[in-house]
């Protein structure tokens, strides 16, 4: 057994487990640690006997309260990356990065008025069962392969800062970080499906923002003069409590005009056309119970930013007294070096749970979302199946493959995690944003326009990143115009294929 752990440990490059260096943490907090991890994870699996069909497993039965399903919706759009590349982001600048939060209610409400009527006009289990409905099997299947490229990639992302997080606070291989984490999320999103996934989320929310909050106390206390000494350190640093940028430049990434416009555009791509909370709104009671989700959760999205961003002004100043980073140090490492140095024995065990509750959170709904498009938009694969306790089997199956894709991909070193994940994001989700918008405002459009469209809109943010300094808040925005002008003028000129068969599924 001793050499069976050896030769693992030894094959993902780590220190030995016990050793003075993987302990770097007092050993209650580490001790908090892990009895969280197998704590959620034991919730996770309890949910599994409620469970018959594919219905229970991708859309949790459509039991969970609209509360619920806006907490796992907050949950599910915030990760690692959010937690700590939050903070760094106002350490490094100011609180500019806000404005685009003012875009995510934006966002939020033009979902509810264009596109959430349509997901409640069926039993529609996944995003793009209404794009064939609209424009037919083939169509379902091109924005399904987007959502799953796009949506593994971009957890790719945000599994590496779990690895980034862990490496600080136990010195261990950032491999092994990964394959810790993502494997106990595997487990219990394998055995309870979207019931674990959304009351998992609650409990992980509460614990994120709860410790969050009690960080932002404890670094006020511990700067001497408390919030004016923030605040005139942060005016004679410039302008680190800016929160409006009113220039108009297209290369800034975090003005008034990009957050407005391109946050809500960036939102209506990724909160009404990807499975991962749509997934949730689908799972809601009814339309109204969605709506509301929807509505709440933006409103809990712009506590939380405002929270993080402002954690990130305190740790600035508190550097000013206590250094905490060296040099050359990526600053989203800012708030772990904090919480490993300077919280209380016990409390950084807590802190430093919440934020893995983050990662725990997101890989679970992701890859519930990951598993149903996979199952429910590609029948082939599925084998067009019918027996219910057979296509359960199968889509945990197919959760289990795209946990050892997402570990493949945290094991990529990427660049500076929270925008790396939204760029990344941002690339695809205009094409996607287009071809929903074409099918609901455009009644002429045809699945081969829509196709044309698609890709001219992909072509066209590609062209943008790598030739242009434009910045990546208005990818969505520019990739969304251009699938659909190009989508609906390819209809008008391209001849009329045969009407699509309407039919849920």
């Amino acid at each position: 057994m001793t050499d069976n752990l050896a030769f693992i440990l030894d094959a993902f490059s780590l220190p030995p487990l016990f050793s003075s260096h993987f302990m770097r943490i007092h050993p209650l907090d580490l001790a908090i640690v892990l009895l969280y991890l197998l704590a959620v994870t034991a919730l996770g699996i309890y949910f599994r006997r409620s469970q018959r069909d594919v219905r229970d497993y991708f859309l949790g039965g459509r039991t969970a309260p609209w509360w619920a399903i806006a907490f796992s919706i907050v949950a599910t759009e915030t990760s690692t990356l959010t937690i700590i590349g939050t903070p760094a982001i106002a350490y490094g600048g100011n609180l500019t990065f806000l404005q685009l939060v003012f875009g995510y209610l934006i966002g939020r409400i033009l979902i509810v008025l264009l596109l959430l009527p349509g997901y409640f006009r069926g039993e529609f289990f996944t995003a793009y069962a209404l794009i064939e409905k609209r424009f037919g099997p083939r169509m379902r299947s091109l924005a399904a392969s987007t959502f799953l490229i796009t949506r593994a990639i971009a957890e790719g992302v945000r599994v590496s800062a779990i690895a980034l997080v862990l490496s600080v606070v136990l010195g261990t291989s950032e491999r092994f970080a990964v394959f810790l984490v993502i494997a106990l999320t595997i487990l219990y999103t394998f055995e309870g499906g979207m019931k674990a996934v959304i009351w998992t989320d609650v409990a992980q929310l509460l614990l994120y923002l709860a410790g969050s909050a009690v960080t932002f106390w404890f670094l006020l206390h511990r700067i001497p003069g408390g919030w004016a000494e923030v605040t005139q350190v942060a005016a004679a640093s410039g302008h680190k409590l800016q929160l409006f940028d009113f220039s108009f430049s297209l290369a800034t990434k975090y003005t008034f005009w990009s957050g407005l416009i391109g946050g809500a555009f960036l939102t209506m791509a990724s909160h009404g056309t990807d499975q991962t909370i749509v997934q949730r709104l689908l799972a809601a009671k009814n339309e109204k119970d969605s709506r509301a989700a929807l509505i709440a959760s933006g409103f809990i999205v712009l506590f939380q930013f405002t929270l993080f961003l402002l954690v990130g002004v305190l740790l600035f100043v508190f550097s000013q007294h206590t250094p905490l980073l060296s040099a050359g140090q990526r600053l989203d490492a800012i708030l772990p070096t904090f919480l490993v140095r300077e919280m209380p024995t016990g409390l950084a065990g807590i802190l430093l749970a919440s934020i893995l509750a983050v990662a725990m959170s997101n890989a679970s709904g992701s890859l519930n979302s990951l598993a149903a498009s996979t199952v429910l938009d590609f029948p082939r694969l599925s084998g067009h199946q019918t027996n219910p306790a057979k296509f359960l089997r199968l889509s945990r199956r197919i959760t289990l493959v795209w946990g050892a894709v997402l570990i493949c991909f945290g094991l990529i070193s990427w660049g500076p995690l929270l925008e790396a994940g939204l760029t990344v994001a941002s690339m695809p989700f205009g094409s996607l944003l287009g071809l929903f918008l074409l099918g609901t405002l455009d009644r002429k459009a045809a699945a081969t326009g829509a196709a044309i469209g698609m890709f001219a809109g992909l072509a066209a943010i590609l062209s943008v990143w790598r030739f242009t300094p434009i910045a990546f808040t208005w990818y969505v925005l520019i990739g969304c115009a251009v699938t659909f002008l190009v989508g609906s003028l390819m209809s008008r000129i391209l001849p009329a294929s045969a009407p699509v068969q309407e039919h849920s599924s």
